[in-house]
C-alpha cells in the first residue's frame, strides 16, 4: 500500500460542503466514488480543510491508500477523467505512509470577496457576496490588524463547534479594494467552524460603521458569539492557500 496525496480545487455551489453527509452530494463522496471506480478498490479521501456548504477552494489536500500500480503523478489526469467539471486535480503525488493532513503543522489562507457595486455583477454571483452598502475600508483594514496573533477566537465560531479549544494563531489579515472588489485575506495556523464568514460579517459591520475597530478587542475578550457580527454567505469564502510548513 502506498499513501497518495491530492491538490484538489473545486468549485462548492452545488456541494454541501466537503465531508461526507447524508443528505446530499458531497466533494468527499465525489472523490471517493471516483477513485474507488478507477482504482476498482473501496477507497476513501481524508481532507485537510472540511469546507462549508458552497465554500469554494484553490487547494484543498486530501490523502488515500492505495495498491493500484498507476504512477502516482499520473492519478490526477486519470481522476480528472472521471470527475466533474467543477472539481479537478491539480497534482498528485506520493507521500509517506504516516503524513495525515490534519495533524501536521500548516498554514491555511483563505480570502472572503464582497462584490461592491450599485447593481450585482452575474458573473460574480457564485464567487462573491453582493452588498450595494457604502463601506469604508479603511476601517475595515484596521479592524482586521486586531485578528492578528494568537487569540481565543470563541466569539468568531458558531456555537455548533466540537473544537477542543478555541485559541487559533493568525499571521495575517488584511482588507484591499480593487474596482468593485473588497477582499478580506486571512492567513493561519488553523480556523474554527464559520471563524472566516463570522469575520468577514464582523468586518462588513466595521464598514458600514455599525461597529468601531477597536470594537474587535472587546468581541473577542467576550468569548460570546453573540457579541460578534453576523455569519457572512458561503459563496464568497474561498479557500486560495495551503502550506505545509
Amino acid at each position: 500500500m502506498k499513501r497518495i496525496m491530492l491538490t484538489v480545487a473545486y468549485d462548492g455551489t452545488n456541494y454541501h460542503g466537503w465531508q461526507r453527509q447524508p443528505n446530499g452530494e458531497t466533494i468527499e463522496s465525489v472523490l471517493n466514488r471516483c477513485l474507488s471506480g478507477l482504482l476498482r478498490e473501496e477507497t476513501e479521501v481524508i481532507g485537510a480543510s472540511r469546507t462549508d456548504s458552497g465554500v469554494h477552494a484553490l487547494c484543498n489536500v486530501a490523502v488515500f491508500d492505495t495498491s493500484t500500480n498507476i504512477p502516482p503523478e499520473k492519478l490526477s489526469y486519470a481522476l480528472n477523467a472521471r470527475l466533474p467539471a467543477d472539481i479537478k486535480i491539480r497534482g498528485s503525488r506520493e507521500v509517506d505512509a504516516s503524513f495525515h493532513p490534519r495533524h501536521c503543522d500548516s498554514r491555511k489562507t483563505y480570502e472572503y470577496r464582497i462584490f461592491n457595486a450599485e447593481f450585482p455583477m452575474p458573473t460574480e454571483r457564485l464567487y462573491a457576496h453582493f452588498s450595494y452598502t457604502a463601506y469604508d475600508v479603511e476601517r475595515m483594514r484596521e479592524a482586521a490588524g486586531y485578528f492578528v496573533g494568537t487569540h481565543d477566537f470563541k466569539s468568531f465560531c458558531s456555537v455548533d463547534t466540537q473544537a477542543e479549544s478555541t485559541v487559533r494563531l493568525i499571521e495575517q489579515a488584511d482588507v484591499k479594494k480593487t474596482g468593485d472588489l473588497i477582499v478580506f485575506r486571512v492567513a493561519g495556523r488553523g480556523f474554527l467552524y464559520h471563524m472566516v464568514r463570522i469575520m468577514a460579517g464582523t468586518l462588513m459591520e466595521v464598514g458600514r460603521g455599525n461597529l468601531e475597530p477597536q470594537e474587535m478587542e472587546r468581541i473577542l475578550a467576550a468569548r460570546d458569539r453573540s457579541a460578534a457580527g453576523p455569519t457572512a454567505p458561503a459563496c464568497g469564502l474561498t479557500l486560495t492557500g495551503y502550506e505545509f510548513l
